[in-house]
């Protein structure tokens, strides 16, 4: 049985709970002081931040957040860039970011992504969500993404990843997995 947590709320000991998550799921920043100051600190204290939180009898075992998401931050700008220019109009600008939604390997398959995802968006004011993932179509995340509503928009801003997009409150799916 998993049990998820949503709050808003932030403080020192969430950063060392959530790295041991962090690391063992995204490679990209294996230095935990760099990870602290160039991420977490950074989105902890944008508007909106809202993080979801997964427990299972072992403790925490995945995590989602996001925060409000706007023109002249640093994943929103180059985004614009690539968009197709309505889109980028249309989308960007006062939305909810989803940024990391990481889940252990050995949680994985049971649905504890899709509750995270359910939890994080539950409630939200903005009306438009936005997320960037790959471009493989196959991949778990995304097919996971597809299933709850969420439509490609355009490419990412990185390479092989693509923005993708939904509209406000969405019924989650009857559907299970990650």
């Amino acid at each position: 049985m998993v049990r998820i947590v949503v709050d808003g709320s932030v403080a020192v000991a969430d950063a060392v709970e959530l790295r041991s998550i962090y690391r063992a799921v995204f490679p990209d920043h294996p230095d935990d002081r760099a990870w602290r100051e160039e991420v977490w600190d950074r989105h902890t204290a944008r508007p909106g931040f809202r993080l979801a939180r997964a427990y299972a009898d072992a403790g925490l075992v995945g995590f989602a957040y996001g925060y409000t998401g706007d023109l002249g931050q640093w994943w929103t700008d180059p985004v614009t860039s690539v968009l197709e220019p309505e889109v980028a109009r249309t989308w960007l600008g006062g939305h909810f970011e989803v940024v990391s939604l990481g889940v252990l390997a050995a949680a994985r398959g049971r649905g504890t992504g899709r509750l995270l995802m359910q939890a994080l968006v539950r409630g939200l004011p903005q009306e438009r969500l936005l997320l960037q993932t790959t471009a493989d179509p196959a991949d778990p995340a995304r097919r996971l993404y597809a299933s709850e509503g969420w439509q490609v928009l355009g490419p990412g801003a990185g390479d092989h990843t693509v923005v993708m997009g939904r509209r406000g409150a969405r019924r989650p799916s009857s559907t299970s997995g990650d």
